[in-house]
C-alpha cells in the first residue's frame, strides 16, 4: 500500500478525533500507522532532509488542513481537538474527505487565501493536482536541482584532461578529511611507477596509513579486469586500502569482486563522485539559501 498522502489521511484523522477528546499528534500518528497497516520500513522512512519521518509530516499537514477548515483546533503544543464543524461533517456519514470538500467551506478559502492568484494559477488547483506536502515539494525540487547539477559536473569533468581529473580526485579526498596538505597528497600523483596506481594519499593527517588511488576518466563501464589489476598493484605495494574512482560506472562483476578480496577497495562511480563534490563544496558554490522556520509555541506560553 505504501505511505498514504496527506489528503488520504484527513478523513481517518477526523474520525479519530470524533470522540471529542484532546489528542496528541504523536498518538494520532501511531493511530494512522495502524489504520493503514504501515510496514516498519514505511514507518521509518524519512524526508530527504532527514529531519522528519514522512508519515509524521503527512499527518501533521492533514491536521493543518483540518484546522484551516476549522474542523479541529490546536489546544496546546502538539495537541488538537475536533470542533463543531468537524462533527457536523461526520454527521453526514461521508465516505471520504478531500481537499475539494474543504474548499466548499468559506473559512478554508479565507485561511488559505485560495482565491488569490499567483503566477496565473489558482492555489486550489495546485492542491488537487499535487498531493505532496510542502516539505516534500521542497525536498523533491532540491533533489531535482541536485541531480541536474551532478549531470553538469560529470559532463564538465569529462571535458578536462586526465591529469586534471587526478588532481580533482585528490581535492575531493582532501575535502573529505583525508591526507595532510595538498602538497603531501598530490606529490605522488602519476609518479608511483605502477600502471595500476595513479596516486597515494594519507588516510589521516598523521599518515598512519596510506590509501592508493586509481582515477579513470572513462566513458565505458569499468569491468572486473580493471579492478583486478588495481588489486594486484595494491598487493605489490603491500597496501591494504585503495579507492578506484571513475566518471563512468562499474560492472556487476567488478562490484562483486571487491566484496571477496582481502584488500579494502572502495569503488566510486561518476554519480557518487559528483555527489561527493557537491557535499564537500569542490568545484561548486552556494547559489541561494532558504531557511524554513516554524513557530515556537513555547514563546507564547504565559505560565
Amino acid at each position: 500500500m505504501g505511505i498514504p498522502t496527506f489528503e488520504a489521511i484527513m478523513f481517518p484523522l477526523l474520525e479519530y478525533a470524533s470522540d471529542g477528546k484532546e489528542h496528541s499528534l504523536s498518538e494520532a500518528i501511531q493511530h494512522i500507522e495502524e489504520d493503514f497497516d504501515l510496514s516498519n520500513e514505511d514507518k521509518e522512512k524519512f524526508l530527504e532532509s532527514g529531519k522528519q519521518r514522512v508519515i509524521a509530516n503527512r499527518v501533521g499537514w492533514s491536521r493543518t488542513f483540518l484546522k484551516k477548515a476549522e474542523f479541529v483546533e490546536y489546544t496546546k503544543r502538539g495537541y488538537f481537538k475536533i470542533l463543531p464543524k468537524g462533527l457536523e461533517y461526520l454527521a453526514k456519514n461521508p465516505k471520504q474527505l478531500k481537499v475539494k470538500d474543504l474548499e466548499k467551506y468559506p473559512q478554508f478559502k479565507k485561511n488559505w487565501n485560495i482565491n488569490k492568484k499567483k503566477n496565473n494559477t489558482n492555489e486550489s488547483d495546485n492542491y488537487k493536482e499535487d498531493k505532496r506536502t510542502p516539505e516534500e515539494i521542497i525536498d523533491d525540487s532540491f533533489e531535482q536541482i541536485s541531480d541536474d547539477l551532478k549531470v553538469e559536473i560529470i559532463e564538465q569533468i569529462k571535458s578536462c584532461s586526465p591529469r586534471f581529473f587526478e588532481k580533482l580526485v585528490v581535492d575531493v579526498l582532501l575535502a573529505m578529511g583525508y591526507g595532510g596538505s595538498l602538497k603531501d597528497a598530490g606529490k605522488a600523483l602519476g609518479k608511483t611507477g605502477d600502471g595500476g596506481i595513479d596516486g597515494i594519499i594519507k588516510e589521516d593527517k598523521l599518515g598512519l596509513d596510506i590509501i592508493y588511488i586509481q582515477a579513470k576518466r572513462w566513458e565505458n563501464t569499468v569491468g572486473r579486469p580493471d579492478i583486478q589489476k588495481f588489486a594486484g598493484a595494491l598487493q605489490g605495494n603491500r597496501a591494504r586500502k585503495g579507492v578506484f574512482i571513475t566518471t563512468s560506472n562499474f560492472s556487476s562483476e567488478a562490484l562483486g569482486y571487491v566484496q571477496n578480496i582481502e584488500a579494502k577497495i572502495i569503488l566510486i562511480d561518476g554519480e557518487r563522485l559528483a555527489q561527493l563534490m557537491i557535499d564537500h563544496n569542490v568545484s561548486v558554490s552556494s547559489f541561494a539559501s532558504y531557511f524554513i522556520k516554524r513557530i515556537d509555541t513555547d514563546y507564547f506560553s504565559e505560565d
